[in-house]
């Protein structure tokens, strides 16, 4: 895996940072470059898999184009599911009590702003697949960050009797989705637009043709619902590209 790291991907650090919440250890990870200092950064939410190799790997891109990132542990333990069965329960625990989903990423963010690298009311969170949920979720309960990022994110399990009237003035959102995502549908977007665009929040929405559910995710390469999820090279790049873009125009200098 080294041998395909750029020279700058390679100076960066991984630290592991253990917190808590409600008597649950999470293992969170700081990923930065050396000598980074109270910089504004990325609060990473991990997709249903947990935090892996594959979102580790996301956040030293990231860290190397000079946003410090801080990896959220929202299963705890550094749980990493792999079938649906062991996934359901997980997603279902957080939507069916979502004041435990807010302390979960509360918990990630004081962890967060508690490391030396980054500066902790200067972040965008950045989630995949639940992790942009999640994201989107924490923005709208009134979080101190600048911005949300939801890439293919379920907006299936977003609160639709919730109003955005608690997120604070300014932050900005981007949401990357595909055409034909089924947890992501035409009428479950153009809510969520309309939901911003009363409480006067900043969004950007870029829809991606032809692409399904976990574009993203080589895990879906060789999915067995081509229809609801699978990899689509062209759209991740994509989407990675307008993700780096809102970074720089969202973040402090």
């Amino acid at each position: 895996m080294n041998d395909l790291l750029t020279p700058v991907q390679r100076d960066v650090r991984v630290r592991d940072v253990e917190y808590s919440h409600d008597g649950t250890l999470m293992i969170g990870a700081l990923v930065a470059t050396p000598g980074t200092r109270r910089a504004p950064g990325v609060l990473l939410v991990h997709d249903a898999f947990g935090l892996g190799d594959d979102m580790l790997a996301r956040a030293r891109r990231l860290a190397a184009l000079g946003h410090p990132v801080f990896c959220a542990d929202v299963w705890g333990e550094r749980t990493q599911p792999r079938t649906e069965p062991e996934i359901g329960p997980l997603i279902g625990a957080m939507v069916t009590d979502r004041a435990r989903w807010i302390a979960r990423m509360t918990a990630a963010h004081k962890a967060a702003a508690a490391q030396p690298e980054l500066h902790g009311e200067h972040l965008v969170a950045l989630g995949y697949c639940f992790g942009g949920s999640s994201a989107l979720e924490y923005l709208r309960s009134g979080a101190r960050l600048v911005g949300a990022v939801g890439i293919h994110a379920g907006l299936d399990l977003l609160d639709p009797r919730a109003g955005w009237d608690a997120a604070h003035p300014g932050v900005s959102v981007l949401l990357c989705t595909g055409a034909d995502d089924p947890m992501a549908t035409p009428a479950q977007r153009e809510a969520l637009q309309a939901a911003l665009t009363s409480a006067g929040i900043d969004w950007e929405t870029d829809v991606y043709s032809g692409t399904v559910h976990a574009f993203t995710s080589p895990r879906a390469a060789n999915s067995q619902r081509p229809d609801v999820t699978a990899h689509h090279p062209r759209s991740a790049a994509r989407a990675w590209d307008a993700t780096t873009r809102f970074l720089r125009d969202t973040l402090p200098a």
